[in-house]
């Protein structure tokens, strides 16, 4: 299962990547890997590539605030949450994403 997400927090400073974090760590705890790209304070970080968003099984979108070229995810299935949800519970924040594409 290909997952990624993107995460992006008001102040673009801890939540952003605490966040990330959280995603990648609930993703190998099921064995899948995670690529997570951070829009904070220095701006777009791991950027996802065209191909990387078409191939992806599972897309979490994990944002406070509104996305930075935002038009690179238009037509494909997102589960959306806050950074939060990641951050607090990360293991159940995965569970509610993996059955929003079953």
């Amino acid at each position: 299962m290909k997952i990624i997400g993107v995460t992006s927090c008001s102040t673009g400073i801890a939540h952003t990547y605490m966040a990330a974090e959280g995603i990648k760590k609930a993703a190998k705890k099921l064995g899948y890997k995670a690529k997570v790209e951070t829009q904070g304070a220095l701006g777009i970080e791991n950027r996802l590539s065209k191909k990387e968003i078409e191939e992806a099984d599972l897309i979490i979108m994990a944002t406070d605030v509104a996305l930075r070229e935002a038009e690179r995810f238009e037509g494909v299935k997102i589960y959306r949450c806050q950074t939060n949800d990641f951050i607090k519970n990360a293991d159940e924040s995965m569970k509610k994403a993996l059955e929003s594409i079953e």
